[in-house]
């Protein structure tokens, strides 16, 4: 490929893949589609093009409207400049841990792959889903260095323990697979909303925004695919426990994903009350985050992961919407 997408990607389609030849063509398909439908960090995006400099006080960092930050009043009371610099960190931060996840991820499937048979499908899509990997973690890093913020990412305790998620295939293959949602889904899910808000924005940043949608498709597509060939074959005993950690998960997930970064809240000396109000105690924000996790609730709706029990748990974690998908009596 030689340019970024030109629009946003649609998201793989989804198929029954209750038998093998059917699962296997699905998995056949994605890998044809990585050779085909790729791009790479240093030969497709322009870094030294002038209109792709960053400058910390291009008012196009600004937060947009799906950030709730973006319209309270203490926000718009700051300069331009301050304004752009938090947004330019808010987008930093997004991709530092994103680089972050996908190294814990890369790692993961690489666990898997090891195990794998011969003629095993599933190895050829995962390397190539791990080659992705690593040329989304190149070009967010390389964005980071361009920024010139001191952007950490992921808070060190909890970095510290992610260290475990590369092991989870060891244990069980279909909760890596729901780690891997955990992560995926809420980003993909503010990026699309980002690049359908009207605004314009960097050209850096977008031309980013849509090489990861346009790949992270396919990331996605397999993980549901994989979750819906495996866990309705699990025991009973296997598909509750995972059905009860799944929630625990995707609700730890989402709130890394998209919770405010607590450099950018004292570098800025955002006022305690403020972050409270815009992203703890706001509905519109807890609502996010039930968003951001709608597509993997509805599918451990279909495969059978939540039941009256389970269900308690999503509501705990603060991700079940009402209107979800009924659990089976």
């Amino acid at each position: 490929m030689s340019s970024a997408p030109s629009s946003t990607a649609a998201r793989e389609r989804d198929e029954q893949v209750a038998s093998r030849s059917a699962y296997r063509a699905v998995i056949e398909r994605l890998s044809k589609a990585s050779v085909d439908k790729h791009w790479e960090p240093y030969r497709d995006i322009p870094w030294d093009d002038p209109e792709f400099h960053v400058d910390q006080t291009d008012p196009r960092w600004e937060l947009p409207g799906v950030d709730r930050l973006g319209g309270h009043p203490w926000y718009l009371s700051r300069s331009p400049e301050v304004r752009a610099r938090i947004g330019l960190w808010r987008v930093a931060t997004a991709m530092k841990v994103g680089l972050q996840f996908e190294n814990l991820l890369k790692r993961g499937l690489l666990n898997y792959a090891y195990r794998l048979p011969n003629g095993s499908p599933e190895f050829r899509y995962v390397y190539h889903e791990t080659t992705e990997e690593a040329h989304h973690g190149m070009m967010f890093q390389e964005f980071v260095n361009r920024t010139g913020l001191p952007i950490r990412g992921m808070p060190g305790p909890l970095s510290v323990v992610a260290q475990v998620a590369p092991w989870i295939p060891l244990i069980s293959t279909e909760l890596f697979f729901v780690f891997v949602l955990g992560g995926e889904d809420p980003i993909d899910h503010v990026q699309r909303r980002l690049l359908k808000d009207g605004r314009v924005h960097h050209p850096l940043e977008e031309t980013i925004m849509r090489i990861h949608i346009a790949e992270e498709a396919r990331h996605i597509s397999f993980a549901r695919h994989y979750l819906r060939n495996r866990v309705p074959r699990m025991p009973a005993y296997r598909r509750l426990l995972l059905g009860i950690a799944s929630p625990i998960i995707l609700g730890v997930m989402a709130r890394i994903m998209l919770a405010p970064p607590g450099p950018m809240i004292r570098r800025f000396r955002i006022p305690a009350s403020v972050v409270a109000e815009v992203y703890l105690r706001n509905p519109a924000a807890r609502q996010e985050i039930r968003d951001s996790v709608g597509k993997t609730r509805e599918l451990c709706a279909e495969i059978g992961l939540i039941n009256p029990l389970t269900r308690r748990v999503w509501q705990v974690m603060g991700i079940w919407e009402a209107a979800a998908p009924s659990a089976p009596r």
